[in-house]
């Protein structure tokens, strides 16, 4: 492999894990800085993994940890954010997490003679987006491209799917828990794209000289409506529910008062606006990356299964979808 050593920010998240895993494989030395090493505890077992305790948004932190490395990768990202001050684009959260933490990477890149940057973003991405999460990240793409000396490679996923994911899972506890599910922008596309085939394309592009330069999307290869996939998700648990799309208003009060409660919020006012913008991609992305996107229907069945006394089945009843 051309490039020896990686620094994986955010290598401790559900797609870090598949990533560093995937890039383990390959022979390469890997660093995962992360401010709660317990949290690595399942990468210490993969081969040539260090997990480091370390604070990536110190930048003298950051400085020091690129000595050697060869490539950088930047997972890091965040669902909420405080609202910023009047007039501004987004929040602290956002601000903090998609845009000052790039500055920083590409600066400490440059100053270490860092060649190679992979940078996630997000499909919708748009400074002028309708949520403070979409123009904090096309702003995080600014930063990540504003040194013309590395070779950069951005990367705009959907939302991502797989075993222990935060959005599915999410949809199949709900209906474990709650005769209905009451849901905002129910008719929103989005086209779901599974955590491996990610942590594939990244590690695909990472020595792929045609893919510097680039920003790809990445996809799954069908599209779904959220309510579709809320459907999905208590079908392959077991725990159908009726679903009840909400008009906006309505959904914006539920988000608000989901906001002030207690721990992360399950959905906030600027989820919401995301959801204005079907999250589907232009095209298929290219093939040297992601030869062959896998469909849901082969992975979510069996990541959601439910357990009867030991032994795992998949259940289909179908919902009633209001």
């Amino acid at each position: 492999m051309a490039y020896s050593s990686v620094l994986v920010a955010g290598g401790t998240g559900f797609i870090g894990g598949h990533l560093v895993a995937r890039l383990a494989e390959t022979g390469v030395a890997i660093i995962v800085p992360t401010r709660h090493a317990e949290r690595a505890r399942h990468l210490l077992v993969l081969p040539g993994v260090d997990v480091v305790e370390a604070n990536v948004n110190d930048e003298a932190t950051l400085d020091r940890l690129l000595k050697n490395v060869d490539a950088v990768i930047n997972l890091v990202g965040v669902l909420h954010s405080a609202a910023g001050p009047a007039g501004s684009p987004y929040g602290p959260g956002f601000a903090h997490a998609h845009v000052a933490l790039p500055r920083k990477i590409v600066a400490a890149c440059g100053a270490n003679k860092v060649r190679r940057y992979l940078h996630m973003s997000a499909l919708g991405a748009d400074s002028k987006g309708p949520s403070m999460y979409s123009r904090s990240k096309a702003d995080g793409e600014l930063a990540a491209k504003s040194d013309p000396a590395l070779a950069v490679t951005i990367f705009r996923p959907s939302v991502v799917f797989g075993e222990d994911d935060h959005f599915l899972n999410l949809f199949a506890h709900l209906q474990r828990i709650l005769p209905v599910i009451l849901l905002g922008g129910a008719n929103a596309k989005l086209q779901p794209v599974y955590v491996k085939d990610v942590a594939l394309a990244y590690v695909n592009a990472l020595e792929n000289p045609a893919a510097i330069g680039k920003t790809y999307e990445i996809a799954g290869p069908e599209v779904y409506t959220l309510r579709e996939l809320v459907r999905l998700a208590g079908i392959y648990s077991g725990h159908s529910r009726p679903i009840i799309g909400l008009p906006e208003p309505l959904a914006r009060f539920m988000a608000l008062l989901m906001e002030h409660m207690p721990g992360r919020p399950l959905m906030s006012r600027d989820n919401l606006a995301s959801l204005k913008v079907d999250n589907v991609a232009s095209g298929p992305i290219d093939p040297a990356l992601l030869p062959k996107p896998t469909p849901l229907e082969a992975i979510a069945p069996f990541c959601l299964r439910p357990r009867t006394g030991g032994v795992e089945e998949v259940v289909i009843n179908p919902p009633t979808v209001l």
